[in-house]
């Protein structure tokens, strides 16, 4: 079952797996929005240290606070084993990017009581929360 856009966008602590510091990049593009949106947004990127003053985290592991929600910004099979690493953090919101999913990855959520988003932007379906 899919998950439900407006309960997961009603959570305010989010972290971004694949956050980058090119603005050409969804990575980039989805950690700015959020944080534009009013979310608390924790980057996620093992390549990186920080990204305008920010501390990116090399995992969801090493973040401070467990977030409500994680968006997933990452080629399909890293998205799989982010979606075990949500599973053994009891993390239990992820949303998969348009290209980041995989069959499994939204197969292995679900069956381990996740709530999964595919197949839809979060770019889109938090344009009307961005605030000046």
């Amino acid at each position: 079952m899919p998950g439900d856009i407006q309960e997961f966008l009603s959570h305010p602590t989010w972290a971004v797996i694949g956050v980058s510091l090119d603005p050409a990049k969804y990575g980039n593009k989805v950690y700015f929005q959020l944080k534009k949106a009013g979310y608390t947004v924790y980057g996620i990127n093992p390549k990186l240290q920080e990204i305008e003053g920010e501390r990116i985290y090399p995992n969801l592991a090493s973040l401070p606070v467990k977030p409500d929600a994680v968006s997933v910004v990452v080629p399909p099979k890293a998205t799989e084993q982010v979606v075990q690493d949500c599973i053994t953090l009891d993390i239990k919101r992820i949303w998969m990017q348009p290209g980041s999913e995989s069959a499994e990855a939204i197969r292995r959520g679900e069956e381990n009581g996740l709530d999964v988003i595919h197949d839809q932007c979060v770019l889109i379906q938090t344009r009307d929360r961005l605030k000046n």
